[in-house]
């Protein structure tokens, strides 16, 4: 560091670990083709800068069948009881819950439904459908 820089460049030093910073653009001079060694070439082949989305996140399992008893909660108006199937689809999740449509006493005498709902990879719903609807004491499994 040059003793008569000035106090600016002096602590400007001090703040980059006593490494040097890139030279500003007036420092430069007229060459726009500068680049420092971590900068990353994005220009496509006509010399535009391509832009790439960013990677997107992938929806986990969980995360599905939180979002997946959201939707039924809001289009049903019953909570859900149990996750009873997930599975990952080429485009997002398909998800089974297991809901209480009509409460009784006793509890066995419950009328519970099967829901299947499709998601996409960010949580949004794409289809839902009513797949089975059975007492609570039915043992069959249909």
């Amino acid at each position: 560091m040059n003793r008569h820089a000035s106090s600016n460049d002096r602590n400007a030093s001090r703040r980059t670990g006593g490494r040097e910073p890139p030279p500003r653009s007036q420092d430069r001079g007229d060459n726009d083709d500068y680049t420092r060694e971590d900068d990353v070439d994005d220009r496509g082949e006509n010399g535009r800068h391509r832009t790439e989305p960013p990677p997107r996140r992938r929806l986990s399992g969980s995360a599905a069948a939180d979002y997946a008893k959201a939707h039924i909660l809001d289009l049903t108006g019953h909570p859900c009881e149990e996750v009873s199937s997930l599975c990952r689809t080429h485009d997002g999740w398909r998800v089974v819950l297991e809901v209480v449509e009509l409460e009784r006493i006793p509890r066995t005498t419950d009328i519970l439904a099967s829901f299947q709902v499709d998601l996409d990879d960010e949580g949004e719903l794409m289809a839902y459908q009513r797949i089975h609807r059975y007492c609570r004491n039915e043992v069959d499994g249909e």
